[in-house]
C-alpha cells in the first residue's frame, strides 16, 4: 500500500480508503452484519488501509459506531473522516429520500459531539460538510467555527463532500478557492471525468486534496454490472439508466487495448488512471467483501499510467470513447 499527503495537511492517508457506508446500509446489494463489518474493517487495516471514510447519517450512526468499536485501542494508527449536515435526529429517512440539512454553527457543535461519542475518540481527522448547497459554502460564520475547531484540535482538518444532485461544480470551486479546506470529495472515474477535471485543476492551484468516490462507475468498471444487470429498488445503483449502462459497455470495450498492453484488467486500469494524478489523495471504492478489499488494495503499487497514457484516456473521453486506441 502506498500513502499520500491529504491536501495541505500533514495527514498521511492510504491511496485506497475504506468507504464505510456499505457496512451500515444495504444499498449495494448486500446486508453486512456487525461481526462481518468488524472483520472487514480490521482486514482493511491489515492490508495497509488507514483511511476510514463515513458519515453520521450512515445507518443513523451505525457506521461510526462500528469503526469506533473496531479501532478503539489503536486510534492513533488510523485516520477518521466523517461527514455531517443532515438532521438525522429530528427526521426519519424513508428509502433514499434526502433528510433536511442543517449546515450551521449550532448544529455543527451538536453533530460533532455525537460523532465523537460514536467513534469513541476525542478528535476527528477530517470533518466534512455532507452534500452542502451554495448557501452553506457562503456562510462565513460556519467556516470560522470550523477553523476554530481545528485550532482547538477537536478536528484536524475540514473538507467538503459534494453531492451531484444537490451541489456540484460551482459549490466545489467556491469552497476550494475561498475556504480553508484540506480536501474535497467528488465522483470521478474514467467514464465520468467531469466536473472532476475542473475540480482537480482548482485543487492543484490551492493545495486541496481530492477524495474520489464511485471510481468504478457503480460497478461498470469491475465487470459486476452490465446491460443485463437488474437492480433491487433499494440498491443505490438503480438510478443508473439502462441507456447509460449499454453505452458504457461499448466505451469499456474501446479501453481494453490500453489495459491489455499493460497486462491489466479494466478495474486496474480504472483505479490506476485515478492514482496517476498527484492531486488525488485517496480513492474510495465501494467494497462489500474481504475479496474486494484485497483486490482494490493490491492496485496501490506505484505502477500507474504514463502521462501519454493518461492523456490518451482523456482524449478518448472527450471523443465519447468511440475512437480506436492507437496501435503499438
Amino acid at each position: 500500500m502506498k500513502y499520500r499527503r491529504l491536501g495541505k495537511s500533514d495527514i498521511r492517508v492510504s491511496e485506497i480508503g475504506f468507504g464505510a457506508w456499505t457496512i451500515a446500509l444495504d444499498w449495494w446489494g448486500k446486508k453486512i452484519d456487525d461481526d462481518e463489518a468488524i472483520r472487514m474493517l480490521k482486514k482493511a487495516y491489515d492490508l495497509g488501509i488507514n483511511f476510514y471514510e463515513t458519515a453520521d447519517m450512515y445507518g443513523k450512526g451505525r457506521s461510526e459506531k462500528l469503526i469506533g468499536q473496531a479501532f478503539k485501542d489503536m486510534r492513533n494508527e488510523v485516520v477518521y473522516s466523517t461527514k455531517w449536515g443532515y438532521d438525522l435526529y429530528s427526521a426519519e429517512q424513508i428509502g433514499h429520500n434526502e433528510l433536511p440539512q442543517k449546515h450551521d454553527p449550532e448544529f455543527l457543535q451538536f453533530a460533532l459531539k455525537q460523532s465523537l461519542e460514536r467513534l469513541q475518540t476525542d478528535y476527528i481527522d477530517v470533518y466534512s460538510l455532507h452534500n452542502p448547497k451554495m448557501d452553506a459554502m457562503q456562510n462565513d460564520e460556519l467556516f470560522s467555527a470550523l477553523d476554530d475547531l481545528v485550532k482547538k484540535g477537536t478536528i484536524k482538518s475540514h473538507g467538503v463532500a459534494l453531492g451531484p444532485a444537490i451541489g456540484w461544480k460551482e459549490e466545489g470551486i467556491f469552497a476550494i478557492e475561498n475556504r480553508n479546506i484540506t480536501c474535497l470529495q467528488t465522483v470521478y472515474n474514467i467514464l465520468e471525468q467531469d466536473p472532476g477535471r475542473d475540480l482537480i485543476r482548482s485543487a492543484q492551484e490551492n493545495d486541496v486534496g481530492i477524495m474520489v468516490r464511485v471510481p468504478d462507475a457503480s460497478g461498470l468498471l469491475t465487470g459486476k454490472v452490465n446491460a443485463n444487470t437488474k437492480f433491487d429498488k433499494n440498491d443505490h445503483r438503480s438510478f443508473r439508466k439502462q441507456e447509460f449502462i449499454k453505452e458504457a459497455m461499448q466505451k469499456i470495450d474501446n479501453m481494453k487495448p490500453i489495459a491489455d498492453k499493460r497486462g491489466w484488467n479494466i478495474t486496474q486500469l480504472a483505479i490506476k488512471f485515478i492514482l496517476s494524478q498527484p492531486q488525488i489523495s485517496v480513492v474510495l471504492p465501494t467494497m462489500i467483501s474481504v475479496e474486494e478489499l484485497e483486490m482494490f488494495a493490491s492496485i496501490s503499487d506505484g505502477n500507474y499510467l504514463s502521462p501519454d497514457e493518461s492523456a490518451r484516456l482523456t482524449e478518448m473521453y472527450e471523443n465519447n470513447f468511440f475512437v480506436k486506441p492507437v496501435a503499438g
